[in-house]
């Protein structure tokens, strides 16, 4: 059973458009998402650098045309059938997309809309976000709670994100806990943290004229790694999933308990696929980070698919 998954934002790096766009069909999916999105795609993701990249409201939209497009390659190059599909934080709206809950374009609109308003919302005072690796999870809870702080994203695979003040996220890395290691986050705000509520109105009244369609196939929840039932439920989880913590943890273990058997993370590819390796344990794993891999990949969806 092969699933599909869509990266969030932190997996970007400076060029890495560059060897996909020779690709008519990769290069024909970006256009259309800088008409969708009226960004320049192209040149943000081959020529700018990484702070550029790396600002929310240009990095979304970026990793999700990204993934669009890499999953447009893949069919092309003759992937036929996969039987479900998630996405880290943003890449849940790449992966509803794939499932035929939302067309490209209006995925393309919602990322940029909620790009921009997080952005915003990240701007109103000094937050910031640190993973911390190692460590019994409750304990790491514990820890970041009395350090105020929350657990932004629960990734699996002995990986917390804490996000909340820039103050409370220095306490954090100047006294981990015993056992753990922590890693500031080169990211703009708190994400997934109250921090991120101003967004959400507005995310609110802009979805509400929103189209959707139920799932083509399974399509799991950061909420709480549950199958989405129906459009409507994605555009309210969507909504609020800006405010609330990513629980990767719950969507691996579900895709587990379903019989998943192999895995691609589409483009720009390798920290889920990293994470699966350690939270999906006999799970075979790639991560598509360049068109040479192709041949790979669809020889890995004719032996799971």
């Amino acid at each position: 059973m092969l699933v599909i998954v869509c990266p969030g934002q932190g997996s970007q790096t400076p060029g890495f458009f560059s060897p996909w766009l020779e690709i008519p069909s990769f290069r024909e999916s970006i256009e259309i998402a800088s008409t969708s999105s009226g960004l320049d795609l192209t040149t943000f993701g081959t020529l700018s650098d990484a702070d550029t990249i790396r600002d929310t409201a240009i990095a979304q939209p970026l990793i999700v045309a990204a993934s669009l497009a890499s999953f447009e390659v893949l069919k092309s190059a003759g992937l036929e059938k996969f039987s479900g599909v998630a996405g880290h934080s943003v890449g849940e709206l790449a992966a509803a997309a794939i499932a035929g809950v939302i067309d490209n374009p209006t995925a393309m609109q919602l990322v940029t809309k909620r790009g921009s308003e997080m952005a915003d919302a990240a701007a109103i005072s000094k937050s910031s976000m640190a993973a911390v690796l190692g460590g019994d999870r409750d304990q790491v809870v514990s820890h970041l709670v009395g350090l105020g702080l929350s657990p932004a994203n629960y990734n699996g695979g002995g990986q917390i994100v804490a996000a909340g003040s820039a103050e409370a996220i220095a306490r954090l890395a100047e006294n981990p806990l015993a056992g753990t290691r922590v890693i500031p986050l080169q990211v703009a705000g708190a994400f997934h943290t109250e921090f991120m509520e101003p967004a959400v109105a507005e995310l609110a009244n802009f979805v509400s004229g929103v189209e959707s369609e139920t799932p083509k196939v399974k399509l799991w929840t950061n909420r709480d790694g549950s199958v989405i039932s129906s459009g409507t439920e994605f555009i309210d989880l969507i909504v609020n999933q800006v405010s609330n913590p990513v629980r990767w943890d719950l969507c691996m273990d579900a895709m587990v308990a379903a019989g998943v058997t192999a895995l691609i993370e589409l483009s720009p590819a390798g920290t889920l696929a990293g994470l699966a390796k350690r939270g999906m344990p006999g799970v075979e794993t790639l991560a598509l980070k360049t068109p040479e891999q192709l041949d790979a990949a669809i020889e890995l969806a004719k032996n799971h698919g």
